[in-house]
């Protein structure tokens, strides 16, 4: 082997090596979330149901993103031959979300600044409650369409918060998506909204949907759950929830359940 060679081969293969580094730091991270599911009150129990819906090659919406716990798991299953678009509106988690993924070499992961909604505007207003003066990310919500706090009425004061507003269709078209596989979205009760800026994608793509659905949050924009999903039987979506290490069909809402996921095609749960 020449010199030469050996210059152009080396930074190839150390470039490899670094990427399946990386694939093994995702992986790791992805498994203790899994395992995590159902034993941390952090991890929600439906991480452990993403692997029969997310395959290697998958495009990804992680909607609501906040610190990525959606958005690891999604990356590993994905793989390097799929996408994963993070999609969280505040600075402090959007930071944590770019400099994590930059950290375990989440080459497929991108972090979108913005909120999603019915329509597109060049500025909303994210309302950030606060407790013991922190913000508390995850009960962020976007301020239109809102008839006021809802069930944030807890919290002793918040914030206003400047964002874009984009659709799933829009960024969808932006980004170039040629298939969408899935989105989960926890948008604090404005899942109607968001689902409203995504009908090209579900009649085009028709992606498997795993959704937060609470009528204490549906309220503040006139929508219940009932409604909800309704809205998403008239696309032909089936109805399931995680129980029992499996998802199991469903027809309606309830209370000891906040998740649920909505697809057109047969599940084969693992």
């Amino acid at each position: 082997m020449t010199d030469t060679s050996m210059r152009r081969n080396g930074p190839i293969r150390a470039q490899s090596g670094g990427r399946r580094h990386a694939r093994v730091r995702v992986a790791s991270v992805a498994l203790a979330l899994r395992w995590a599911s159902g034993r941390w009150p952090f991890v929600e129990d439906e991480v452990a149901g993403l692997r029969p819906l997310v395959r290697p090659g998958a495009v990804c919406l992680d909607v609501g993103a906040e610190y990525g716990l959606y958005t690891w798991s999604l990356s590993a299953l994905a793989g390097p031959s799929g996408a994963v678009h993070s999609v969280e509106p505040l600075h402090g988690p959007a930071q944590w979300l770019r400099t994590t993924a930059a950290a375990l070499g989440c080459d497929n992961v991108t972090v979108h600044r913005t909120a999603l909604g019915e329509r597109a505007q060049r500025q909303g207003t994210m309302s950030v409650p606060r407790r013991r003066l922190l913000p508390v990310h995850g009960r962020a919500y976007l301020t239109e369409g809102a008839s006021g706090p809802g069930p944030n009425v807890e919290f002793t004061g918040s914030r206003p918060v400047a964002t874009p507003v984009r659709t799933v269709d829009g960024l969808c078209h932006h980004m170039g998506l040629d298939r969408v596989d899935f989105i989960k979205a926890d948008v604090e009760g404005a899942e109607a909204a968001v689902l409203s800026g995504a009908r090209n994608t579900l009649l085009r793509h028709r992606p498997a949907l795993l959704l937060e659905i609470e009528d204490r949050h549906l309220a503040k924009y006139g929508m219940n759950a009932t409604g909800l999903v309704g809205r998403l039987g008239e696309f032909d979506y089936g109805m399931y929830r995680w129980r029992n290490r499996g998802w199991e069909p469903v027809t309606e809402v309830t209370d000891d359940c906040r998740n649920y996921l909505f697809t057109a095609r047969p599940i084969h749960s693992s």
